[in-house]
């Protein structure tokens, strides 16, 4: 398998390197347009058909185009092979995926288990199976003036059809003007006004995207309903829930391709979804998204230990590289390195495990299904100014009293329950984070005064979030260390660097604590 990125376009420098220019489109079998009399440019012979095909390939409701996932088989200058195009993972490009058949036994009409693992989570169990086909017979003419290549004119024969329960079909000419640096001044303009005798114009659209619109037109994706009017406290829960689900849909893609990034951004996005199931009962019935809340809940328990993994490793490998080398003694580089290994691949392939399992195709069923029919209830239809705010009240409380709950755990000076309550108090201030951004979110009209209000509110539960995230993670690293300063005692090793590590964590820890009360509302 073969993986590749779309080329980024290059200034060129050489004067006989030719570039594609407008495509025109025109009625089907519109011949070749006038090429005599173009003032010392001459036309070669046109070279014979060449046929190139595109077989699109998704499930019969489309799941994979409505993600942005273009899956084909393509046949062109003698080659045949698979080809998955992703949409752009956040680097500004999308992702080629390219499996090449053997010569012997030419593509197999399966899909290939490497690009199956990578839409998996995309396709929810659904089979996949050719849904179009892009054919073109394509002719070749050159150009040359004063002996040498200025360019070349490229006219396609299409053809665009659908292949569900029914056959819708479409023929169209397609040209191209291909032309060199050192091509005569206005020659463009002079093949297009050609061009246009055929009845060719500039393309709106290429052939891929009509394919797209036929297939809308024969299995159209089940649509997002706008269920009340805008403002309104369901529209704007409703529309927090739906990026949420896209952020899923991106980061499911991620993971699959070994991203670590993907695991994090599944998580958030599980857990941004979970807390507003929990947060806004009085907009979406609870009793009907309980199931959810608990298969969300799942989902990051299991895509945890691969992230918590990774947080850890890092926060360890840099604190080394940050101690002065007269105080690492030992091969303590080395056995970091060897004590995440293992665990780190076992928990990747987990999350792999997971992704492709049964229970999470169903969790992403429903959460399409909560989009199409969601349980709103009577509170849904007031307005979200006066409903929202309330609701968030509610999770300030709740983080307000976890707080105070360790505060008094810390005062008793029990070190395990004073870290298990501070955990469960960054929990409800992740959840109270949360509320605050549906209720800051463009449906709910704040007028100047209330959204600079809203946006000092969000600066501030950002740093309070970020305080007790760190506090997790020293609990958790100076476990890891303890561990590790074992480890390397028992191998007749130095283990002062881990204990250096370990107090120098505890005491960003008793820093936090000290800070807590602050965080109060």
């Amino acid at each position: 398998m073969s993986r590749r990125t779309d080329p980024t376009t290059q200034t060129a420098t050489d004067p006989t390197e030719t570039h594609v220019g407008t495509t025109y489109r025109g009625p089907a079998a519109a011949g070749a347009p006038r090429l005599a009399d173009l003032d010392g440019v001459r036309p070669g012979r046109a070279s014979a058909g060449e046929v190139r095909e595109i077989e699109r390939y998704d499930t019969a409701d489309l799941r994979l185009a409505t993600q942005g996932i273009v899956l084909a088989v393509r046949r062109e200058d003698d080659a045949e092979y698979w080809r998955l195009d992703l949409p752009d993972a956040g680097e500004g490009e999308r992702l080629q995926v390219s499996v090449t058949p053997s010569e012997v036994e030419g593509v197999d009409p399966e899909l290939p288990a490497e690009l199956d693992e990578l839409v998996r989570g995309a396709r929810r169990g659904a089979e996949v199976r050719p849904v179009g086909r892009i054919r073109r017979v394509r002719t070749r003419t050159p150009l040359r003036a004063a002996r040498r290549p200025v360019g070349e004119l490229v006219r396609d024969e299409v053809q665009v059809a659908t292949l569900g329960s029914s056959t819708t079909l479409e023929n169209w000419s397609e040209a191209e003007v291909r032309l060199t640096l050192s091509a005569p001044a206005g020659l463009a303009e002079k093949l297009a006004a050609r061009l246009a005798e055929t009845g060719m114009v500039p393309a709106a659209s290429g052939a891929e995207a009509e394919l797209d619109r036929l297939l809308r037109v024969e299995a159209p994706a089940p649509p997002r309903r706008r269920i009340g009017k805008k403002g309104s406290a369901g529209a704007v829960v409703l529309g927090y829930v739906a990026e949420q689900v896209d952020a899923l849909t991106e980061a499911d893609l991620l993971a699959h391709r070994g991203d670590d990034e993907g695991v994090h951004r599944m998580r958030v996005a599980a857990r941004r979804l979970r807390s507003t199931l929990q947060n806004f009962p009085t907009v979406l019935d609870r009793e009907r998204t309980r199931p959810l809340i608990d298969e969300l809940r799942r989902l990051g328990q299991q895509l945890a230990p691969a992230r918590d993994l990774k947080v850890v490793e890092e926060r360890i490998t840099a604190a080394v590289a940050e101690t002065d080398d007269a105080l690492v003694l030992g091969p303590v580089r080395a056995r970091v390195t060897k004590h995440f290994a293992r665990p780190r691949e076992e928990a990747r392939a987990a999350v792999l495990t997971e992704l492709d399992g049964d229970r999470y195709a169903a969790l992403r069923s429903a959460l399409e299904r909560l989009l199409q029919d969601p349980p709103l209830t009577g509170a849904a239809t007031r307005p979200a100014r006066k409903e929202l705010p309330v609701l968030e009240n509610k999770a300030q409380r709740r983080f307000d009293k976890r707080l105070d709950a360790a505060l008094d755990a810390l005062a008793t000076g029990d070190a395990e329950a004073g870290d298990a309550a501070v955990h469960e108090a960054r929990k409800a201030g992740k959840r109270l984070r949360y509320a605050a951004e549906v209720t800051r979110a463009p449906g709910m009209k704040l007028g100047r005064k209330d959204r600079k209000k809203a946006k000092a509110h969000a600066k501030q539960l950002k740093s309070v979030h970020k305080a007790l995230g760190e506090h997790q993670d020293t609990v958790v690293s100076r476990r890891t260390l303890r561990e590790l300063g074992a480890a390397a005692h028992a191998a007749g090793e130095n283990g002062f660097t881990f204990g250096l590590l370990h107090g120098r964590d505890q005491a960003i820890a008793e820093r936090i604590e000290e800070t807590l009360p602050q965080m109060r509302h």
